[in-house]
Order: C-alpha cells, then structure tokens, then sequence
C-alpha cells in the first residue's frame, strides 16, 4: 500500500524556497485532529517559517508532532500560544464543526489564522467569522490542499491564465478517497461533527471550482448524498454529488465519495477535467492509474496542440511563500478573503439543500 493510503495523512514535502529570513515569521500549530496539520506545517517551514508551538489537549498527538518538528515547543495551554507576540499565525486542523471557534479566538489574540478545510460547517460561523476578520483585520486562510498542495493543480492554474483553454465553461471533478474506517477518529463519523461530505471533501471542489473559472458567486442548482455501503455508520456519507452554475456562466459538477477500493495503490484517483472555449485540461492529481509513475500530470489540448506534462517537482507550491507575505505586508495574492469564504459558503449551502438518495 502506498505511503499515504488514506487521505488524512497527506502531506506533500518540496523544496524548501524561503521568502522570510530565519526567524522573521513565527507560527504555531494548534488542535491536531486532522493529520493535514502536517502538511500545512511543511508547506509553511518550506517557505521560511519557524514553528514555535504544538497545542493539543491530547498529549500524545503533541508528542507524536514534535517528532515531526523537532525543537518545537509543547505549550502547556493554548493560552499560552495566543498570548504571545512572537506567534503571528495559527495554523490548526481542529474537529470541522469547532474549526470557526478556534479562529475566532485566534483573531481576537491579534493572530492570522490558517484552518484545514473544510473551514466551517454552518451559515451561522460563516457570519461570525466574516464579522471578525472584519472587526479585527485579521485573516482567516484556509488549506485547500487539492489545489494549494498539488503541483499539478497549480500549473493548470498558470495555462488558465496564459489562455492556453479560452475561457473556463465548466470545472467537473472527482474527488475520491479511501475510507479506512478503523483508523478514523470517532468525530468523522458525527455528521454534526464533521459537516457532511459536500462540506467536507466538497469544499476542495468547489474551491477549485471558483478559482479556474474566475468565480466571485454561484448558486447550487442540485446536489445529494447517501449512505450506500456503511450501515454501521448511520451518520457518514459516502457518496454525494452537486452541480453549480456561476455568476459569470461557467457550471460545476463534482462527485466525492468514499469508496477507493484496497487495490488502488494511492488513497484516491482524483482528477479534474476543465473544459474552455479553445481547448480543455485535465488532471490526474495523485496518481496515473496502472502506469506507477506518480501524481501531478497534466493533459492539455487547444487549437495548436495536444501536450503531456508531468510536473512534479518542477512548480513547487507557492501559496505558502505568499501566505506569509500577505500576513506581513497585509495583501491577499494568495487567496483573497472573499473566495476563502465564498467557497466555505457554497459547501455548505450544498450540504443543507442536499436530498438524501441512500
């Protein structure tokens, strides 16, 4: 089985390219419930970062952490991380439903927060906070890691803006994992705790949704979940599927589920395929199946050719690099704060309007 055979475990490494000198941006990492923590952590430590903090209430996954972070400090209370002036940035993987709290608390210290998605789970913490960065200035970033992780997601970005496609008319994607039912947290299986799957799993789809096709609003125009193959877990979904339509007329289909079976060698077969006027791309993410030869290719054709391009390695994952830039300099060339919510909003507004099929 392949390193990362469940999803909660990914966590990309590149290059280290640092954008800050040794020391100039500090960051804790607070609420390790997701194991995406990690991977929000390197991409930060590669862009120049230094992690000074861990807070968990659990001591065993602070411990399991700083093995992953040497020199690290266990903070005896999460007080003790937001009270100090040194920290600029929370970065924190909590339980989906309490990840809107912990930012709030974050903000009100004077600290940018990055959550893993999905970011919140009800309208109701869209507002709070919405109403706190405001208050305060402070960000609220999200870990869209299927886009943001992925260099083959990032460079399908860059031939979208050089026009290599003409204009995005439709993003549909497939984001598929591996259940792994055993090794999963008793909260994953709450739906009030984890959000449903269009709010979760959802969120990286209609994110990338917004961003391929230069979205500001979309309504959903149907979406459902179901139950098909879990009996034993009343609350999970393991299958949905929604369509949206955008301001500017460019539509989205995505299907997320949880049934990667134990064969594939890689804990989901996720692609994306974007259609445009002079051309389309598609994506095969995390694998090339039955070929071994990894992630992140690209297959473009337009009105002057029919490519292949295998990148890893090659983009890198600059987020993270103008994540910290944007906290210092108060800009937003990562992700504005718009879209962080905009696709926070739509994910959950498919959760609540999905029909229960199964």
């Amino acid at each position: 089985m392949a390193k990362f055979s469940e999803g909660m475990n990914y966590a990309p490494k590149g290059k280290p390219n640092p954008v800050v000198a040794k020391g100039e941006f500090k960051f804790a990492a607070v609420a390790l419930d997701h194991g995406h923590i990690n991977g929000m952590c390197n991409g930060l430590i590669e862009a120049g970062a230094e992690i000074k903090y861990v807070y968990d209430r659990d001591p065993a996954k602070m411990d399991a952490f700083a093995k992953s972070f040497p020199g690290v400090i266990k903070a005896r209370c999460e007080d003790e991380v937001l009270a100090d002036p040194e920290v600029k940035l929370i970065a924190g993987a909590a339980v989906p439903n309490v990840r809107c709290a912990l930012g709030l608390r974050a903000m009100s210290a004077g600290k940018d927060y990055f959550t893993d998605k999905t970011p919140l789970t009800s309208l109701d913490q869209l507002a709070a906070a919405k109403a706190k960065t405001a208050e305060t200035g402070r960000k609220y970033m999200v870990y869209y890691s299927e886009r943001l992780h992925s260099e083959g997601a990032i460079y399908a970005g860059q031939l979208i803006k050089e026009g290599a496609i003409g204009k995005v008319v439709q993003v549909l994607g497939l984001g598929p994992h591996r259940l792994g039912a055993p090794a999963r947290p008793g909260w994953f299986f709450v739906k009030e705790q984890y959000g449903g799957i269009l709010c979760d799993i959802g969120s990286h789809q209609i994110e990338q949704f917004l961003f391929y096709a230069g979205v500001e609003d979309a309504r959903v125009v149907s979406s459902q979940v179901g139950n098909f193959n879990n009996p034993e877990y009343p609350e999970l979904e393991d299958f949905g599927d929604a369509t949206l339509v955008a301001d500017n007329g460019a539509t989205n289909y995505f299907r997320v589920d949880w049934f990667t079976p134990d064969g594939l060698s890689n804990w989901g077969d996720g692609r994306t395929f974007i259609l445009g006027t002079e051309g389309f791309i598609e994506q095969r993410k995390i694998m090339n199946i039955g070929a071994g030869d990894g992630g992140d290719h690209i297959y473009l054709a337009n009105q002057r050719e029919e490519t292949h391009y295998k990148v890893t390695g090659q983009v890198g994952h600059p987020f993270f690099g103008q994540l910290i830039l944007d906290c210092i300099n108060r800009t937003e060339n990562a992700m504005t704060q718009a879209h962080a919510f905009k696709a926070a909003e739509l994910c959950v507004r498919a959760q609540m309007q999905a029909i229960k099929i199964k």
